[in-house]
């Protein structure tokens, strides 16, 4: 039985890693065609229609949808319309995979919320370091060996080159959502502290954020912009056990990626991000065709996603937490 794809959004991110996860997911899974896509820029959707495959392009996407009936739409939006967008799509009836963030606050992300509900449509967010295959590695360990209560401490270290971003806190999420993620509990209480660069811009601040979780364990985890160095690292620490992480995101400093577990001081597994399959292609490192594929096979074996809304929810309240430079955030 024939599943149809549709895409909203022939911008730069879509171009880079969405566009040929779902090339790559339709050349691997018969029946998946990539019915049309969707910019309000023509030349931007003929350009992608062109490069990945799709049948046709569009300039508005409630005529495509209503077109081509798609089995799920994939919605690659820029920040301040996702919320706008993804609520049009779920009220239509299809099953949506939207890039994150699930809204710019709590509000933007209930509504969201909601009209999934109320159209009862699956749904899941493009939390790709999720889906990014050394997260996965990591995650499958820890869930195999050990329960969140055994969790003491995770450090997170997220830096970037001359990022000046007026928003970066639509950024940061990412490393909120990637901690929630590990620590598989969700934030009970965080303190903020910044470290404000005015002569390089008025928004522009290394931010440290000192967690506790709901397991018990604690986290911190530092976002620095202007660095010298894209590295995205994480310390999980237990007893007796420590793993160390260090993510391939976008080609970053640590591409193709570690992750090293040790033992009272021995090294007992070194998995070297280089040897994975796809380890090369930057949109399969970084975990872009993993969340894609992650949603597909979902929806064609009639299971709802895990990743969806709601899971974004409290990360949201935290990045925006970031952005009005509040001192603390309370579950």
């Amino acid at each position: 039985m024939a599943f149809r794809v549709c895409v909203i959004g022939c911008g730069s991110l879509s171009t880079s890693a969405h566009g040929p996860a779902l090339r790559r997911y339709a050349q691997r899974h018969e029946g998946v065609s990539l019915a049309a896509c969707c910019d309000l820029d023509r030349a931007k959707a003929e350009a992608y229609r062109s490069a990945f495959g799709f049948a046709r392009c569009d300039v508005d996407f409630r005529e495509m949808l209503a077109r081509e009936r798609p089995d799920a739409v994939c919605l690659m939006a820029p920040v301040d319309r996702t919320c706008e967008l993804s609520c049009a799509v779920l009220g239509m009836g299809f099953p949506l995979l939207m890039e994150k963030p699930p809204g710019l606050n709590r509000a933007e992300c209930v509504a969201m919320i909601a009209a999934a509900e109320k159209a009862g449509v699956p749904n899941q967010v493009a939390f790709n370091r999720r889906y990014a295959p050394l997260v996965r590695e990591l995650k499958a360990r820890l869930e195999g060996t050990v329960q969140p209560a055994d969790i003491q401490n995770i450090r997170y270290d997220f830096f970037r080159i001359n990022r000046r971003d007026a928003d970066f806190a639509t950024t940061a999420i990412h490393g909120i959502d990637t901690v929630r993620f590990l620590a598989g509990a969700p934030y009970r209480r965080v303190q903020f502290r910044y470290q404000e660069f005015p002569a390089l811009g008025p928004t522009v601040a290394n931010l440290f954020m000192d967690c506790e979780m709901a397991s018990g364990a604690t986290a911190q985890i530092s976002f620095c912009p202007v660095t010298g160095v894209i590295i995205e690292r994480a310390t999980v620490s237990l007893f007796d056990h420590t793993f160390f992480l260090n993510i391939p995101i976008w080609r970053a400093f640590d591409s193709p990626g570690r992750l090293q577990h040790l033992v009272r001081g021995e090294l007992v597994a070194d998995v070297d991000g280089g040897a994975l399959d796809g380890a090369g292609e930057m949109y399969i490192a970084s975990g872009f065709y993993g969340e894609n594929a992650s949603f597909l096979d979902d929806l064609r074996a009639g299971r709802r996603p895990t990743g969806d809304i709601r899971s974004g929810l409290q990360s949201v309240e935290i990045a925006d937490a970031i952005r009005q430079r509040r001192s603390a955030y309370e579950a």
